[in-house]
């Protein structure tokens, strides 16, 4: 058991004297202005031959890799919006049952037919209102 704590202690202190050694050297190298030139330079060197690159697919009419990147996100945005129509057309199937519409327009039909069925109730003749006592007149 010991040693196993001895090797893991050992093993943490490398570890951390080498993150130590990596962290110092990155950070000379970032400060060192010779340095940081020439990695801006390699990023703008990277910028110009990539557009470079575009400009003669286009050229070729062949496309990007940033138009297979945009075409792929275009597509991805269709299928999840396909997907949620899929979605909202199985719950209206499952809300009108199983028999679609077909037993929408049965069950319609026979509503109608009930309908049509029914007499219209007769009315009753209004009951008359009796009439309004007229004030007596004063004698006199």
């Amino acid at each position: 058991m010991s040693e196993e704590t001895t090797d893991e202690g050992i093993r943490e202190r490398i570890q951390r004297s080498g993150e130590e050694a990596i962290g110092k050297v990155v950070g000379d190298l970032l400060e060192n202005p010779v340095f940081t030139g020439a990695l801006g330079r390699a990023f703008e060197a990277r910028e110009r031959a990539s557009q470079a690159q575009e400009a003669a697919m286009g050229a070729l009419n062949l496309p990007s890799a940033a138009d297979l990147s945009r075409l792929t996100r275009r597509v991805r945005s269709v299928g999840q919006r396909l997907e949620g129509v899929e979605d909202a057309l199985d719950r209206l199937e499952s809300l009108l049952g199983t028999e679609g519409l077909g037993g929408l327009d049965d069950r319609l039909a026979a509503i109608e037919k009930a309908v049509a069925g029914q007499k219209p109730a007769a009315k009753k003749p209004a009951a008359k209102k009796p009439a309004a006592k007229k004030p007596a007149a004063k004698k006199g």
